[in-house]
């Protein structure tokens, strides 16, 4: 019997058009969006479907963009019979709300208001142009760890632990600019800088999470109904206020992936879904752990092929 486990992308995987190539199932995406425009106050679907792509890479659109395509994505599994029910899910930094919606512990329309709050308290934490960060290639993670400690001016982290070999510092622009040259001379092979305005993950969002912490607390929370592996200790949470705790620390300290997907395999689980744009954690997975499964639900295409794989 295949044990499945359902994970959801985070920023960076978004696209102008990205929720429109679902033919028979189009009409779930759009319900979807069309109950968080409402919760918004403006046509979030529209912004998706037809850009401009520079609004929908403002991280308070972003967030509510992402976290519907991972609703839509699950709905629509769950609506095409394609997987057996999953044992647990887990979301790559914003993903883990996602996560939380899909598994019933807290609804649509709330996440959604939530998510464009975290947006904007994230971007106003940090000017524009200040804050960057970069992909560390080809590097342990103790010696990312320590290019970034030698750093004398300026905050930069390690926030990021993605894969073996791939982890993702942010804070200072200068800071982490310097960082990625120490990288460099330990030994990576690539320090690429990203295309975001916000450093997350890091000791620079503190401030916008202890104000994200008073959305959090307005927010209803169940306990899932499905185990949620949370980013910030890889382990499941035992009551709403840890999982509101959680959410807050995820913030402002770094997301353990590599931790999360080891922690899901030694639970007994042998198959990863991922369900959203992209396939970025479907790539990761097969580096962190081989042995498992990975594939990736984002479009009618992907669908059909999941339907095939746990039909054969």
């Amino acid at each position: 019997m295949t044990n499945v486990a359902i994970v959801f992308p985070g920023q960076g995987s978004q696209s102008v058009g990205m929720m429109t190539a679902w033919n028979d199932y189009q009409s779930i995406a759009e319900n979807v969006y069309s109950q968080a425009s409402e919760a918004l106050g403006y046509d979030l679907w529209k912004i998706v479907s037809d850009g401009p792509e520079s609004d929908l890479n403002q991280t308070h659109i972003t967030q509510p963009a992402m976290l519907c395509a991972g609703v839509a994505c699950w709905q629509i599994t769950q609506q095409s019979n394609a997987l057996p029910e999953p044992k647990m899910m887990a979301g790559h930094s914003l993903g883990e709300y996602t996560a939380l919606v899909c598994a019933n512990s807290m609804d649509l329309s709330s996440a959604v208001k939530l998510v464009a709050k975290r947006g904007e308290l994230m971007q106003s934490a940090v000017a524009v142009g200040e804050g960057s960060m970069a992909a560390i290639i080809g590097l342990d993670d103790e010696d990312v760890i320590r290019a970034c400690e030698i750093v004398k001016e300026g905050i930069v982290e390690a926030v990021n632990f993605n894969a073996p070999g791939q982890v993702v510092i942010a804070g200072n622009k200068s800071a982490v600019e310097t960082a990625m040259a120490n990288a460099k001379i330990l030994g990576a092979k690539r320090a690429l800088p990203l295309p975001v305005s916000v450093p997350s993950h890091c000791s620079l969002m503190r401030e916008a999470a202890d104000q994200l912490k008073e959305a959090l607390d307005a927010v209803d929370l169940v306990m899932p109904g499905v185990p949620v592996v949370h980013n910030q200790n890889a382990s499941i949470a035992s009551s709403t206020d840890e999982i509101r705790d959680l959410l807050k620390k995820q913030l402002y300290q770094p997301v353990k992936w590599v931790e999360s997907v080891q922690a899901i395999h030694a639970s007994g689980i042998d198959t990863l879904v991922e369900c959203g744009p992209g396939k970025v954690l479907t790539g990761l997975t097969r580096r962190i752990e081989k042995s498992m499964q990975a594939q990736a639900v984002f479009d009618a295409a992907s669908l059909q092929k999941t339907i095939e794989s746990f039909s054969e």
